[in-house]
């Protein structure tokens, strides 16, 4: 059957103000439904969809993306960033797109937004699938610095930024920041050696459409912190509450994506079980592009 893709914009009122939240579906509306969680706060979907959305809609799944309010291509200034407002714009995707339940898809701190969802409205979740998922943040924050004191040892003034780091106020949005900035110069988010597939990918993301409305809202972040308690979440016990309620987890992640320790992988392995969680060879942060064959993989044999 010839696929088939739509641009939907989901509008509806913010204050006195109507906003337009970006949105798109790819694939047969017959299909078991996915949708994608982005990274962030201050992300959005565009490497996702201009990768693999249609690569997934062609492997059987209806694949429905989005930019949450305030991010990316879904501009709002009037956007609170809090979870309730990302939940209740995500039932608006529910509604537009005629879904009584779907397959949750969360990436990074998309995982954390879609842990939170599902263990709300489990009756809306047919499976929750982490890829690359943050679900104890602190762990990871302190897994990073600990390795930056190591690699950075003999590096005084990088001790000192480590230290200027550990000092922050750990609900902030400048330790998030720092720690994660820390991580990139420790090439944590790369994969060890691009593929031919993975290097084309990149090249043909960079050169087209998507990446030019690769828009981070440096604001977003900012907000989050400000207007959402709960922002530096350990959600371990929440998906152990998810399984007491039936609704399928998967995990998907690479190995060599150093935010994480060890410790944190066996934890998350142990609550889904060997048999829903995958390491994949080669591949870091953004998995469904270092190693996307595999991420397609995973998902066909757990979702379908």
């Amino acid at each position: 059957m010839k696929q088939v893709i739509s641009v939907l914009f989901l509008l509806f009122v913010c204050s006195l103000n109507a906003q337009a939240i970006y949105s798109r579906d790819y694939g047969n509306k017959e299909n078991p439904p996915v949708i994608f969680i982005h990274g962030g706060p201050s992300g959005n979907a565009t490497l996702f969809e201009g990768t693999t959305a249609e690569a997934l809609a062609n492997k059987g799944f209806y694949v429905i993306v989005y930019d949450r309010r305030g991010e990316g291509r879904s501009k709002d200034d009037q956007a609170t960033m809090t979870f309730k407002e990302s939940f209740d714009d995500l039932l608006n995707i529910y509604k537009l797109y005629g879904l009584n339940k779907a397959n949750i898809l969360g990436h990074s701190f998309g995982g954390i937004i879609a842990t939170l969802f599902t263990n709300q409205y489990p009756q809306k979740v047919s499976s929750l699938t982490l890829a690359g998922a943050l679900f104890s943040q602190q762990e990871t924050y302190d897994h990073i610095l600990k390795e930056a004191r190591e690699k950075f040892k003999n590096d005084p003034s990088k001790l000192k930024q480590i230290t200027d780091i550990e000092g922050l106020p750990k609900n902030s949005a400048e330790y998030r920041k720092s720690c994660y900035n820390i991580a990139g110069d420790m090439n944590f988010f790369s994969m060890p050696n691009p593929t031919p597939k993975s290097r084309q990918l990149r090249k043909e993301y960079e050169a087209g459409d998507f990446y030019k409305q690769n828009y981070r809202n440096p604001d977003s972040p900012l907000k989050f912190y400000k207007n959402e308690s709960r922002n530096n979440l350990n959600n371990i016990s929440v998906l152990k509450n998810i399984k007491k309620k039936d609704v399928p987890i998967f995990a998907v992640y690479g190995k060599n994506d150093a935010i994480f320790s060890e410790k944190q992988i066996n934890d998350l392995q142990t609550i889904v079980g060997k048999e829903n969680f995958d390491l994949i060879d080669n591949c870091s942060h953004y998995l469904f592009v270092d190693q996307q064959d595999e991420f397609l993989k995973f998902m066909v044999e757990h979702l379908h």
